[in-house]
C-alpha cells in the first residue's frame, strides 16, 4: 500500500470513529432530554421518630420556662405589670402538655421502666427525674393558685418569683439530662422495629389526649403567650459584641 493510500485509510477510520462518538453523544442527549428525575411526592408526610418527638416536646417545655423567667423578673421589678392570665395560661399549658401528657403518659409509663430494666448509667437518673416531676406538679399547683386570683398581690410577688426561678432551674437541668443521657439510652435499649412501633403508639396517645396534633397546638399556644409578653422576637436577646482588648 502506498503512503498516500495508507494516509487516506487512517483519515477514513478517524472520521468514522468521530461519527460514532457524535452519534453516541446525540443519543445520550436525547435520552437525558426525555428522562425526568424521580420526583418526590410533596404530599408524603415525613415521619417524626420517637426520640425526635420527645426532644421537640422538650422545646415547648423550655419555651414555657423562659416565659416563667420573664415573668419572675417583672414580678421583682413591678408586680402590677404582670398579666396573671398569661402566667395562668403558661402554667395550664405546662400541666396539660408537659405534666399530664409528656411526663405521665410517655416518660413515666413507657420510657423510665425500659431504662430501669436495661440498667446502666441512665437508670440512676430515673428516681430523681420522677421526684422532680412530682415537685414540678406541686409548683404548678402553686402558680395556678396565685395566677387564678385575677391579680397578683405585691405580698405574693417575691414568693411567686422564687417558685418560677426554682422551676426554671430544675427543668433546665432535668431536660438536658433526659436529652443527652436518658433518651439515647432508651433508644439503644430498643430494637429498630420496637422503636418504630412505640413511635406510632406515642402518636396515638397524643391524639387520644388532645384530639389532634398536641405538639402543633402547644407551639401555637406558647407563641401567642410570647407575643403578648413581647419576647417573640428572639433578635432582642442577641448580646452586644464582647468588649475590645
Amino acid at each position: 500500500m502506498t503512503e498516500f493510500a495508507e494516509a487516506r485509510r487512517r483519515i477514513v477510520i478517524a472520521a468514522g470513529a468521530g461519527l460514532l462518538l457524535a452519534g453516541a453523544d446525540a443519543k445520550i442527549a436525547r435520552v437525558a432530554e426525555h428522562t425526568e428525575p424521580e420526583k418526590k411526592n410533596d404530599g408524603d408526610e415525613k415521619e417524626v421518630g420517637a426520640v425526635e418527638d420527645l426532644m421537640r416536646e422538650h422545646g415547648v417545655i423550655r419555651r414555657a420556662i423562659l416565659v416563667y423567667r420573664n415573668i419572675a423578673s417583672k414580678l421583682r421589678a413591678k408586680p402590677a405589670s404582670v398579666d396573671p392570665d398569661l402566667l395562668r395560661r403558661t402554667a395550664t399549658l405546662f400541666r396539660t402538655f408537659g405534666e399530664d401528657y409528656h411526663e405521665k403518659k410517655l416518660e413515666e409509663t413507657h420510657i423510665f421502666p425500659t431504662i430501669k430494666k436495661a440498667g446502666g448509667p441512665a437508670a440512676a437518673y430515673v428516681d430523681v427525674l420522677i421526684a422532680q416531676h412530682q415537685r414540678g406538679r406541686e409548683l404548678t399547683d402553686f402558680v395556678l393558685a396565685k395566677a387564678g386570683k385575677g391579680s397578683i398581690a405585691a405580698s405574693d410577688a417575691e414568693a411567686l418569683a422564687g417558685v418560677l426561678d426554682g422551676f426554671e432551674l430544675m427543668y433546665a437541668h432535668h431536660a438536658v439530662r433526659e436529652d443527652t443521657i436518658v433518651f439515647p439510652a432508651w433508644k439503644d435499649a430498643l430494637l429498630a422495629h420496637q422503636l418504630d412501633e412505640i413511635g406510632d403508639l406515642f402518636e396515638e396517645i397524643e391524639r387520644q389526649q388532645f384530639g389532634k396534633d398536641g405538639f402543633e397546638d402547644a407551639v401555637a399556644q406558647i407563641a401567642q403567650i410570647e407575643q403578648a409578653l413581647g419576647i417573640a422576637d428572639i433578635a432582642q436577646f442577641t448580646p452586644p459584641p464582647p468588649p475590645k482588648g
